[in-house]
C-alpha cells in the first residue's frame, strides 16, 4: 500500500469515525479521486476499509457484519419462524395482491396462503418465488434482474418503479436488523429499493422478524419502526417494542 492510498484511507476513516457508511460516489469527490482508485485502495487484506454494496464501512464497525449466507439461515429458528408466519398470514383476504420480501423469515407463509383465492404474490426473492409456484391457485410475479446467490434476491434498477406500478394490498416486510432509535436494515444495498417501494406503495405494511434482529444495526438502512402499521414479533424484540410507546400499539404477538 502506497503512501497517497494510505492518506486516502486515513482521511475515509476520520470522516467514519462515527460510525455509518459512506457511499463510494461521495468518498471519491472527498478525496479527489474515481471510485477506481479507491476500489483498488480497500480491495487489499490490510485495507481498514471495506466495500459493501457502493458504500464504504470501517472493517472495525461491530453493526457492520458483511457475511450472510442464506443457507445457513434457512432452518436457525424455524419453529419461531413458522409461528410468526401463521399469525402474519391472518392478515390476507382473497383476491390480494401480497409483497413478500426476501430471506427466509417469510418463506413459511407460503403455505398458509394455501387456502386463499385469487391471490397475487409479487416478490424479488427466488426462495419466495419457488415456494410460490408449488401453488397453482397463486399467481406469481417475479421481478427481475441481477441475480445475487447469497440473498437468493434479484437486484435491478427497474425493480422499484415496477413495484409502484402495482396495486399491492398489503407489504409483508423482513429486515436483518430492528433498533428503537435507527429502524429498519438489513445487509445488502441492492434490498433497499424494493423494501422502500414496497412500503410506499402497500395499503398495509407488516413487519415480521424474530428476537435475533432486535436492537441490532445492519449496513443498510430501508425504514423507520413507524413505517410498518403492524410488528410481528416474540421473545426480547416484543419487549424492547412494548417499552416504545409510539408503535407499542401496533405490536401483534403471535
Amino acid at each position: 500500500m502506497n503512501q497517497r492510498s494510505i492518506q486516502r484511507q486515513e482521511r475515509l476513516l476520520q470522516a467514519l469515525a462515527g460510525g455509518g457508511s459512506l457511499r463510494l460516489a461521495d468518498a471519491a469527490i472527498l478525496c479527489g479521486v474515481s471510485e477506481m482508485t479507491l476500489r483498488r485502495d480497500v480491495s487489499t487484506k490490510d485495507s481498514p476499509l471495506m466495500l459493501m454494496g457502493g458504500h464504504l464501512v470501517r472493517r472495525d464497525d461491530p453493526h457492520f457484519t458483511p457475511v450472510y449466507d442464506l443457507e445457513t439461515q434457512q432452518d436457525r429458528g424455524a419453529d419461531i419462524k413458522a409461528r410468526l408466519c401463521r399469525r402474519a398470514s391472518g392478515y390476507v383476504e382473497d383476491g390480494d395482491t401480497l409483497f413478500i420480501d426476501c430471506g427466509t423469515t417469510l418463506v413459511p407463509m407460503i403455505a398458509e396462503l394455501a387456502s386463499r383465492r385469487d391471490l397475487t404474490v409479487v416478490t424479488y426473492a427466488l426462495n419466495v418465488a419457488n415456494a410460490v409456484s408449488h401453488f397453482d391457485g397463486i399467481r406469481l410475479i417475479l421481478l427481475g434482474g441481477v441475480y445475487q446467490g447469497v440473498s437468493q434476491s434479484f437486484d435491478g434498477e427497474d425493480i422499484a418503479r415496477q413495484v409502484r406500478g402495482l396495486g399491492i394490498n398489503r407489504a409483508f416486510l423482513s429486515a436483518a436488523g430492528v433498533h428503537a432509535a435507527r429502524g429498519l436494515s438489513c445487509f445488502h444495498f441492492h434490498e433497499v429499493a424494493p423494501k422502500q417501494a414496497a412500503i410506499e406503495t402497500a395499503a398495509q405494511r407488516i413487519l415480521v422478524f424474530d428476537d435475533s434482529k432486535w436492537g441490532v444495526l445492519r449496513p443498510a438502512f430501508f425504514g423507520a419502526l413507524s413505517d410498518a402499521d403492524i410488528i410481528i414479533t416474540h421473545g426480547e424484540g416484543a419487549a424492547g417494542l412494548s417499552r416504545t410507546p409510539e408503535v407499542a400499539s401496533r405490536l401483534v404477538h403471535p
